[in-house]
């Protein structure tokens, strides 16, 4: 899973079959964002926030379950 350089989120993965994103907060919990386009992923692992990159395009974007 790759770390994220975040205050508040740990790491993240990305399940291309599926399109799931799994983030990992730093606070505790899990939560998996369903039908993610591998772009969105590829933009939250590559911003320079990606704090700022996840509330605004992922966020209240897309629907989670909490794993």
């Amino acid at each position: 899973m790759p770390q994220l350089r975040s205050s508040n989120l740990a790491s993240c993965e990305y399940d291309a079959e599926t399109h799931t994103l799994t983030v990992v907060f730093r606070g505790g919990g899990t939560y998996d964002y369903s039908g993610v386009d591998q772009g969105t992923y590829d933009g939250l692992t590559t911003a320079t926030s990606p704090g700022a990159y996840f509330a605004s395009k992922i966020k209240d974007v897309f629907t989670y379950t909490k794993g």
